[in-house]
């Protein structure tokens, strides 16, 4: 339990009105998603100032707000706590970092160029199997979403969060928040290669995750190139190619679904994707380290659904529709590309800029053109500025192909090169915000 008097305390804050006793068990910085009872936390962006929200969140039932010094307040007395502090942001971290050392449980902590989400989804439908699991839900793996989770910890006999990260240091400060007793990395790519300048300096930004944890295990990809080198007292590695401590065997894919073989039992799963049988070994590697029965971890990776956005199948009458808008890196694009390839028919891609590349932009999206020539995929719709590199490197190919400016000009003629039996493979950064096309597609 954290009390206003334990904020004033760990925060330095200073109490402008309400009671120092009252208790404060949920924390959130949008008013939007606010609940009676919640203790609002107001937090400056780039385009607006949270802190001036406080007082729609008390309208809506909020017992208390956390806000910079600097706000301009009405001064009015309340029964609710208005708390002032130095910079909201670092005073959810300091809370958050108290309230993680209250709790004596299993904190599995994952990050990785591609696959965060999907694993973190896995893990956590196999760790439910036993334990009582607080996790990260959506996108809320940054500096300011990882803190939010842990001040939810309330009953809770495990704890996985999701860490995100575009520069270095980033994963240091998360991970002495969290104090993770298990780490996984599930792979090293090229995301946010334009701001670390390398593989390798991405690799060396992973590898922060280890900075708050004691003592604790380190889960590997042992078939990336890159976390192979990785050297770690109590590693545990999964692969398929390559000897590990958790392997993948007789592998069978089909477009919609895979399975393989692990421990002498049978895992099946709900996609056709290589990538999500690293992301099924990762669960269960997980799983074996927490004490779960073989049995349990094969029964909730055989009724795992996919996440929104993610790989996720859309049957229309005319067409299918694979929506993999939530985000984008090379890796990614190339898994859903090999996925696709599997389907019967003829075979669409609308894909957008993959962002944050920095001067990597053009290598990165011809890259792109030679996946999609490689897996045969029929018909290439291109979207953005960086995917013009994509539309050109697809010159001379069999490939057919278009290119449009924006999302405007792809839907003023999306009617004209979409036809009756496509199966139509949507993908980019989520700043490309190709949601909107699979939702006109749907229609």
């Amino acid at each position: 339990m954290i009390s206003v008097k334990d904020i004033i305390n760990i925060c330095n804050g200073e109490l402008i009105c309400g009671d120092e006793n009252i208790i404060c068990e949920s924390f959130t910085n949008d008013t939007r998603k606010l609940s009676k009872g919640d203790v609002y936390v107001g937090i400056k962006g780039d385009t607006f100032d949270g802190n001036s929200f406080y007082r729609e969140a008390f309208d809506k039932g909020a017992i208390a707000c956390i806000l910079d010094r600097d706000t301009p307040l009405d001064r009015r007395m309340r029964k609710e706590a208005i708390i002032l502090v130095d910079d909201t942001i670092e005073a959810i971290q300091k809370l958050a970092k108290y309230k993680r050392s209250l709790y004596n449980i299993p904190v599995v902590a994952v990050t990785g160029s591609v696959g965060k989400t999907s694993v973190k989804d896995m893990i956590y439908k196999v760790v439910s199997s036993k334990y009582k699991v607080l996790c990260t839900k959506g996108n809320m793996n940054n500096h300011i979403g990882v803190p939010l989770t842990i001040l939810e910890l309330t009953n809770h006999e495990a704890l996985i969060v999701e860490m995100g990260m575009n520069h270095f240091n980033e994963l240091h400060v998360l991970s002495n928040i969290a104090k993770p007793t298990l780490a996984v990395i599930t792979n090293i790519g090229t995301a946010h290669i334009g701001n670390l300048g390398s593989r390798e300096n991405i690799l060396k930004a992973k590898l922060e995750i280890l900075d708050g944890m004691n003592d604790g295990f380190l889960i590997i990809n042992n078939d990336n190139d890159l976390l192979r080198t990785v050297k770690y007292d109590k590693l545990i590695t999964i692969g398929i190619d390559n000897k590990s401590d958790y392997m993948a065997k007789e592998i069978s894919m089909s477009a919609f679904e895979s399975s393989f073989l692990i421990d002498d039992e049978y895992v099946k799963l709900p996609i056709g994707s290589m990538a999500f049988v690293y992301n099924a070994l990762f669960a269960y590697a997980v799983g074996i380290k927490l004490g779960i029965d073989k049995e349990q971890i094969i029964y909730a990776l055989d009724n795992f659904k996919l996440s929104p956005h993610r790989l996720e199948v859309i049957k229309k009458d005319n067409y299918t529709i694979i929506d993999d808008t939530y985000n984008a890196s090379l890796d990614s694009v190339k898994n859903s590309l090999s996925l696709l390839s599997k389907v019967d028919g003829r075979k669409a891609f609308i894909f957008a800029d993959i962002l944050e590349v920095s001067q990597f932009g053009e290598e990165i999206h011809r890259e792109v053109a030679k996946a999609c020539i490689d897996n045969k995929i029929d018909e290439v719709i291109c979207v953005g500025d960086l995917a013009r590199y994509t539309y050109d490197e697809l010159d001379n190919s069999n490939t057919l192909r278009y290119y449009f400016k924006n999302n405007d000009e792809l839907l003023d003629k999306i009617d004209d090169v979409i036809i009756n039996g496509d199966t139509i493979l949507i993908k980019g950064s989520h700043g490309m915000n190709l949601l909107e096309v699979v939702e006109y597609l749907k229609k």
